[in-house]
């Protein structure tokens, strides 16, 4: 009888358990994070690893990724799933876009978030670096949190650079310098190259960022920092950055013609086709854990000023949450900012982490006594401004692109191409222009 009880009294509180257990699962908030890379991969495995963890830390939430392979594919996901009623409940978001998310609605600000948790938006975002804020706040609102950034490096080969009687300590800081070591380093057989000095990547999305660097370094600006209806392609500046780079395919023949894509790049870099890339501070740690060779990172080199823009993403929230989910993906986004996270995932990927505080983590210190190409990327950032982020961003973007490629591959002059990129630009941009900068009060 005794045993009977017990039976039945262990039987009720284990049902018991498994009633609160699935109450419990129940009642976790599941969200979506768009994250901007091919399904399969490391980036990929890495990010599973991460939200796993997250996922165990915070049982009352179940975030599941969902990889919507390039930041040009994911804007396009992000939007769809907006439309459908079903926004992610976080989204990283290339830093570039949220301009025009932000000027078409799509995004929420994220000072109510901010300030719920007891700081200011000044203060929250204080603890990211300086050069990141001009693509995180939109009109004085804090629209992005910083996750992972970087800003274009110079690869070099360091047996490249000592086969050709360069000093590898030494590498090229100027156009000038650049150009003559590119020629010292490209190889010929009769005709064909074997060796390229220099590449870099002119495709859909990079190749507009690497002019956004020359021109930077050329004294210029692209576009208005402070108004989304403006850029400044038809220029002095960009003209000259155009041309240079021009002038390495056509003239000096130490880069290939037309459009070179990313990977590309970096295969004919690790590959030993080329010497000397100019490629983003993401790809670190595919270069350092694929290379065969020794190998060293430095500044863009300049012709006026160092001067780059950031890359990279941030972490926004679409419209139409609810506020389970707002909440949820704030806490994510929180979680996944913070020093110990943005360290990790910056050891993990090669992007520099956004974080200042990341840099004071044993493990950061450790790590950046053993990888001191890491620490460039970090030091260039002194000299680092906003990546361009207008009104419809990527259609603006791409009538540069679409004129930066015709150039590379002999098609057009630079000063052709600029002033038809200029032309469709502005075209692009004119219903913006003219329910803002143009439209003016009455005076009849």
């Amino acid at each position: 009888m005794t045993f009977h009880w017990l039976r039945q009294a262990k039987g009720a509180a284990l049902g018991a358990a498994l009633l609160a257990g699935i109450g419990s699962a129940q009642a976790a908030t599941e969200i979506e994070l768009f994250f901007p890379v091919p399904v399969d991969g490391k980036l990929a495995r890495d990010m599973a690893a991460m939200l796993k963890e997250f996922n165990e830390k915070h049982p009352e939430i179940r975030a599941v990724p969902v990889y919507t392979g390039s930041y040009d594919e994911t804007l396009i996901k992000t939007r769809a799933a907006i439309k459908a009623g079903k926004p992610p409940a976080a989204v990283i978001m290339s830093a570039n876009f949220l301009t025009d998310l932000a000027i078409e609605e799509e995004i929420q600000p994220l000072d109510p978030l901010i300030e719920a948790d007891g700081k200011t938006p000044d203060a929250f975002m204080g603890q990211f670096f300086p050069a990141l804020h001009g693509n995180a706040i939109v009109g004085g609102k804090v629209y992005g949190v910083p996750f992972h950034n970087s800003t274009p490096l110079l690869y070099y080969n360091v047996d490249h650079f000592k086969e050709a009687g360069l000093d590898p300590e030494k590498p090229p800081q100027t156009w000038d310098e650049l150009l003559a070591a590119a020629k010292k380093l490209t190889k010929r057989e009769g005709e064909r190259t074997t060796r390229w000095g220099i590449m870099a990547p002119s495709n859909y999305d990079y190749g507009g960022w690497i002019l956004q660097a020359l021109t930077m370094s050329n004294g210029g600006l692209w576009f208005n920092s402070e108004y989304g209806g403006e850029v400044f392609y038809d220029t002095p500046s960009m003209l000259g950055a155009l041309t240079f780079w021009s002038d390495l395919v056509h003239k000096a023949k130490v880069h290939p013609a037309g459009e070179q894509k990313g990977p590309g790049v970096s295969t004919a870099f690790l590959s030993g086709q080329a010497s000397m890339m100019l490629l983003s501070t993401g790809s670190l740690t595919h270069v350092r854990d694929n290379a065969k060779f020794p190998y060293r990172v430095a500044f863009v080199p300049r012709n006026l000023r160092n001067a780059v823009p950031i890359g990279g993403a941030s972490l926004v929230q679409p419209v139409g949450l609810d506020e389970a989910k707002r909440k949820a993906g704030w806490t994510l986004i929180k979680w996944m900012t913070g020093p110990e996270k943005s360290g990790w995932w910056s050891r993990a990927t090669g992007y520099f982490a956004p974080n200042m505080a990341a840099y004071e983590t044993p493990e950061m210190r450790e790590f950046l006594g053993k990888n001191p190409d890491a620490k460039i990327a970090v030091d260039q950032l002194r000299f680092a401004g906003p990546w361009f982020a207008t009104y419809k961003t990527v259609a603006v973007r791409k009538t540069i692109e679409d004129e930066l490629q015709a150039v590379l591959s002999g098609k057009k002059t630079p000063k052709e191409a600029l002033a038809a990129a200029q032309k469709g630009a502005d075209e692009l941009m004119r219903p913006y222009v003219e329910q803002t900068a143009l439209k003016l009060p009455a005076t009849n």
